[in-house]
């Protein structure tokens, strides 16, 4: 990941949580949005990490930080998960992602979600997930599964099963009511 890429994924960050561009509503961002916070922090670890000259110097300071919020606010999506443009934590609290989980653009996570890994041989491994995705809060999402694109997962919802592209899912386990998919609960601003 380049430079450029990384401030265009904190650009597409921010632009999702205020719907507007600035240097003076980033900073203020930072200071009062949590979930934005996590996020430019993640994003700049995962940038560091990268290159070789940042490695062992600033991405160690920068991780501290990471961790500090992640502590802090109860948010724990690793730097090294992949996810997309338009990353949007709602709200903070016991947010959990496995680190191989890749994630797709303009993703909604609510609070106490847990995306990871399964230990079913049938499903072993983490789930991908496509763009316009929202996972509703207290979610759980586990296992080698494929969240398709326009999906929303509703509150409290268990999936194991993969799910194909525009579909509404509820209960435990996770199932399948509508294929409306996420055009209302998703907040849709893209760069």
């Amino acid at each position: 990941m380049n430079f450029k890429r990384t401030v265009y994924l904190i650009k597409s960050d921010l632009y999702r949580h205020t719907g507007t561009l600035g240097a003076i509503l980033f900073f203020r961002a930072m200071m009062f949005i949590p979930g934005f916070k996590y996020s430019t922090w993640m994003r700049v670890c995962a940038y560091l990490r990268q290159h070789n000259l940042f490695k062992y110097f600033l991405f160690p300071v920068a991780t501290i930080i990471l961790w500090h919020y992640r502590d802090k606010y109860g948010i724990d999506i690793p730097s090294s998960t992949t996810i997309g443009t338009g990353l949007y934590i709602g709200h903070f609290g016991e947010i959990i992602v496995h680190p191989n989980t890749i994630i797709g653009n303009n993703f909604t996570i609510g609070q106490g979600v847990t995306i990871g890994v399964a230990f079913n041989p049938e499903r072993m491994g983490t789930p991908t997930i496509g763009d316009n995705v929202y996972i509703g809060p207290g979610a759980k999402v586990f296992g080698k599964i494929t969240i398709g694109n326009n999906v929303q997962v509703g509150a409290n919802c268990v999936v194991t099963k993969n799910i194909p592209d525009n579909a509404v899912v509820v209960g435990v386990p996770g199932r399948i009511i509508k294929y409306r998919g996420s055009e209302n609960y998703s907040v849709d601003r893209q760069l």
